[in-house]
């Protein structure tokens, strides 16, 4: 049972609209279920559990540090997904006439548990160990019009419960940093997204930190659009919607844009959800009609012509060697990815190295030429742009070297595979990655005071005096004479100068060590970072192509072995085989047909 399990919320998908589409996929599934295709039967399943649904399912995804847990919270009105960069776990948000919060957690046994917790305060529940969702129930208006409101986190560790939130929703919002475009990954992943749920919009978040949001709303407008898909791009403001409601103020409100997002949500998802549904289904029974079409086509054509199918077994019997040739590149490809990896790592970590070498190197011959304690300030200032800069040309230098990788490992496999969304290892704000290392130390040599100055001065003429006035009171003169006086002049001045050089020296020495300290410091503090972005990127690429490697074998084993078993299943009863092949063709176009009529 959901949170909100016994509470009433508006009927948006009506059973009757969604009876004969329901039916429709229980037919489907019998005939995947006698086919072998538990994949399809597994998506089936899917369709109709969104289909029996009353309610509409949103699913909010998109990359970290995107503001999906503040959209989240900014629609629902509560903080239930945690946000501020800390670890989170899928959310679950439905309509109930009090607020309520429970975690289901894993139990020994592999059994899950189902724990209450403060609904007022959930957050530091939600990062605890062992939590695989959590779900709320709130008073919210939004939810009582009869929506469901999800939140998929954006890291790695949740992406396989990503997609199976987004294959069981009625509408994906995309959430994208407003200070960049979309990229090319970013608009893979939108193809990808669009092919399991076609309802989609683009939310672009943090318009209140990026004053030129409207030019990357245009320009993001214009590669979805070239990209092919047709996504609504809604532009809003988590903060200022809290604040607006914490004030009161309308005005700010509408500035938000949260408001028109949740406009756009009633009038074209809830008001049309019917439709939205149905749609999503059909398409949904289309690519399967069409999977099965292909599948029993094939073996209608190996049983009608013997020949066929001896060619057939030949074409296959290859696709079996370029299998096993495949299997053989999936050494040489791994080989390829650990090795680089490891050169990427070690070449990123010298190049971070040396950069800030040639820092300390520059600063501390400046700091010789100078008087740090002058200037100590503003020379802190620069060496910590000059540090800012330097960081962020190493992670370019990552980015690109990565590309390289990318490429040299996709070099094994065949050209027509796709190419994984590769983690962004540039940096849009080298300062969060700095944040942790401490300032430039401060000098403890300042420069000496008047009084300090003075009494170096005098302990450097006592002695002065004391020597030459011995010596002249030989000559019956007095022990404090014009010679004495003079000799402690000359040796106070010198004893002063002394003094200022030796501080200097100090200052000098201290400085440089200040420099080397904090050299280190970014150089353990960025390089961590670096080694957690690099190893992602890796663990990307070996899980890609491992699958691309999996899926290839199975899918030509698969082929082949299906073909073998056609010639030696039937044998004389291949007419029979042939006409049950005909009557499940015509089932599976009259299906796809009057799915198709739903449609309209």
């Amino acid at each position: 049972m959901s949170a909100a399990a016994g509470l009433q919320t508006a009927t948006v998908k009506h059973p009757d609209v969604m009876a004969p589409v329901v039916a429709l996929v229980d037919e489907l599934r019998e005939l995947v279920r006698s086919g072998g295709r538990n994949d399809l039967d597994a998506r089936l399943g899917m369709v109709r559990a969104r289909l029996s649904d009353p309610r509409v399912r949103i699913v909010v995804v998109g990359e970290p540090q995107a503001g999906m847990s503040t959209l989240v919270n900014s629609m629902v009105g509560s903080p239930v997904s945690a946000t501020e960069g800390k670890p989170s776990v899928p959310v679950i948000v439905e309509y109930g006439q009090a607020p309520k919060a429970t975690l289901v957690k894993s139990a020994p046994g592999g059994r899950v548990e189902r724990v209450p917790v403060d609904p007022l305060n959930p957050l530091p529940a939600l990062t605890s160990l062992g939590v695989l969702r959590a779900e709320f129930a709130e008073p919210s208006g939004l939810l009582a019009d009869g929506l469901v409101v999800m939140d998929a986190p954006g890291s790695t560790a949740h992406e396989a419960a990503a997609w199976s939130m987004i294959a069981a929703a009625d509408v994906v919002l995309y959430a994208a940093d407003s200070a960049a475009e979309l990229t090319e990954a970013q608009l893979d992943y939108l193809r990808r997204v669009e092919q399991v749920c076609p309802s989609v919009v683009c939310v672009l978040t943090k318009i209140d930190r990026n004053p030129h949001w409207s030019l990357t709303q245009r320009r993001n407008r214009a590669l979805l659009d070239g990209a092919g898909l047709n996504f609504a791009v809604a532009p809003v403001s988590g903060l200022l919607h809290r604040e607006a409601a914490e004030r009161g103020d309308q005005q700010r409100d509408a500035e938000s844009g949260v408001p028109q997002l949740i406009d756009h949500l009633r009038e074209y998802v809830v008001a049309q959800a019917d439709s939205v549904a149905v749609a999503a289904a059909v398409r949904d029974i289309a690519l399967i009609t069409d999977q099965l079409t292909v599948t029993l086509r094939a073996e209608s054509d190996t049983l009608r012509d013997p020949r066929r199918r001896a060619e057939i077994t030949q074409r296959l019997a290859a696709a079996r060697t370029t299998a096993d040739q495949l299997r053989q590149r999936t050494a040489t490809w791994q080989v390829t990815l650990v090795d680089g990896s490891s050169e990427l790592s070690a070449d990123i970590e010298h190049d971070l190295r040396h950069r800030l070498r040639t820092l300390v190197r520059e600063a501390e011959a400046e700091i010789t030429r100078t008087d740090p304690a002058r200037k100590w300030s503003d020379f802190a200032s620069e060496l910590d742009a000059r540090i800012c800069e330097a960081v962020e040309e190493n992670f370019v230098m990552a980015h690109y070297r990565a590309v390289e990788l990318t490429e040299q490992v996709a070099s094994k496999f065949p050209p027509d595979n796709r190419t994984p969304p590769l983690p962004e290892l540039r940096l849009t704000n080298p300062g969060e990655v700095l944040e942790p290392v401490q300032p430039l130390e401060r000098l403890e040599s300042a420069k000496a005071g008047v009084g300090q100055q003075l009494l170096t001065a005098l302990r450097g003429s006592y002695g002065g005096i004391l020597m030459v006035g011995l010596a002249t009171s030989l000559l019956g003169m007095s022990l404090v004479n014009w010679y004495s006086a003079g000799a402690g002049v000359l040796l106070g001045v010198n004893a002063l100068w002394d003094d200022r050089k030796n501080r200097k020296h100090r200052r000098q020495a201290e400085a440089k060590v200040a420099v080397a300290r904090l050299a280190d410091d970014v150089i353990f503090q960025v390089g961590k970072e670096s080694r957690n972005r690099l190893r992602s990127l890796q663990r990307v690429l070996r899980d890609h192509y491992t699958e691309i490697a999996a899926e290839v074998g199975r899918t030509a084993d698969e082929a082949l072995r299906a073909a073998e078993e056609t010639g030696l299943r039937y044998g004389d009863h291949r007419e029979l085989r042939i006409t049950e092949i005909d009557a499940g063709l015509r089932t599976v176009a009259g299906l796809r047909a009057r799915a198709e009529r739903l449609a309209y």
